[in-house]
């Protein structure tokens, strides 16, 4: 079974197409649309073949079209599959489920209308993940099996205290206003992989989960289930990020809206998208690059950025270690969690009183999205390092789903 993995954003489109017959989960080619609703630029992938070029594209039903043309057309090398017809299901990744989605469903009309009434809870992500899904029902027909994958689901184990905010109970019951978290089809990824390499089952699956990327968030999962987990109704709140600032005083944002004269809406985008990473170094969202910046120039903001961003992470895992009474690993993963052993060893640095050391040549092996322990042998917990594949997760809940 072929099954095309989606994730429409306001301005991009990724995709995975993933051959999942008899379990060889091959995928077949994959590649993003950037910059919906102008000059938009294609990479696409498959093989060896690889494809950048530029292309207008006015909406999301624009860049879907061009990716299913580049699937079946001979440009470079002949076409990745004989023909559409070859899709034979499609996986959505859906941002936020509310309450109302608990696990992944087929979409059908009734999830559909459930889809437009979270939209109030992610006014930017929805409307894409939405607009997608109707862009398949358009180009592939209606009949084609399509399934969504909610980011949120995973996170509704939580026990009433960990997603409940110190504000009046009547704004939770009449508007939803509760912690939901972010990252889930990640942690359920990374959950089963731990379980498959160390041979323990889901009710023995005790881990802090670190998702650290341009997004990123902290997952305490036990017993298998998401406990407590730092991102909140949205992707904002917790871990300082790329572009997010994460945790923030609130009256701060009165202040700076009197004395810039800033709107709430013109507020969202400062802690959205200027804030994190990028805010504090003056340079750049990307951790590779100041990384790069600190041992070529000795920036300081640049520095100041990445302690900042390992000091709150550490907070944290010291944070979650109490809350769950201990776990037996900490996992790291997303681009960051998975190629940075810089910024991995100064999270868990000077914690061997806790049974944290991290053995600094496995550490530096474990990069370039490899997988392995990077502990000292004979510790608890355990340090590991463990590539997340939500694309793959996101196929598998369609396999599933299809094929029952």
């Amino acid at each position: 079974m072929n099954i095309l993995v989606i994730n429409c954003g306001s301005s991009s489109l990724k995709f995975q197409l993933i051959d999942m017959e008899e379990k060889s989960e091959q995928a077949l080619a994959q590649g993003v649309v950037e910059r919906i609703g102008g000059e938009a630029l294609l990479t696409l992938r498959s093989g060896a073949r690889r494809i950048r070029k530029t292309a207008p594209v006015r909406k999301q039903r624009d860049a879907l079209a061009l990716v299913l043309e580049w699937l079946v057309s001979p440009e470079a090398g002949g076409p990745v599959i004989p023909s559409l017809a070859s899709i034979h299901a499609v996986g959505h990744r859906v941002v936020h489920g509310g309450e109302k989605f608990r696990a992944s469903v087929r979409i059908n009309a009734k999830v559909m209308t459930g889809l437009e009434d979270c939209i109030d809870l992610a006014p930017i992500h929805n409307p894409a993940n939405i607009n997608g899904i109707r862009a398949v029902q358009e180009i592939l027909g209606t009949e084609i099996p399509q399934i969504a994958v909610f980011d949120t689901s995973f996170h509704l184990t939580m026990p009433e205290p960990a997603w409940m905010y110190a504000i009046p109970y009547s704004l939770y019951r009449r508007h939803k206003v509760r912690r939901y978290g972010f990252h889930g089809t990640s942690c359920r990824f990374v959950a089963q992989r731990y379980r498959e390499i160390t041979g323990r089952t889901e009710a023995q699956t005790n881990l802090i989960l670190f998702h650290l990327g341009n997004g990123c968030s902290v997952t305490a999962i036990i017993g298998g289930l998401s406990v407590d987990t730092s991102m909140g109704m949205t992707p904002l709140e917790g871990l300082m990020m790329g572009t997010r600032s994460g945790d923030i005083d609130p009256a701060v944002l009165e202040l700076i809206a009197d004395k810039e004269g800033m709107n709430i809406h013109e507020m969202e985008a400062l802690l959205n998208k200027q804030s994190g990473l990028l805010g504090v170094s003056g340079l750049t969202h990307d951790m590779r690059d100041l990384l790069e910046e600190v041992q070529d120039n000795g920036d300081r903001r640049a520095q100041l950025a990445i302690d900042m961003f390992c000091y709150r992470a550490r907070k944290y895992l010291g944070a979650y270690l109490v809350a769950t009474g201990g776990v037996d690993a900490i996992v790291f993963t997303g681009g960051i969690g998975e190629n940075a052993d810089v910024v991995r060893e100064q999270i868990l640095r000077g914690l061997h009183r806790f049974g944290i050391e991290v053995d600094p040549e496995k550490n530096k092996e474990t990069v370039g999205s490899r997988e392995g322990r990077i502990s000292k042998d004979g510790l608890s917990p355990e340090v590991w390092v463990i590539p997340t594949n939500e694309e793959l997760m996101i196929a598998r809940d369609v396999l599933q789903l299809v094929s029952g």
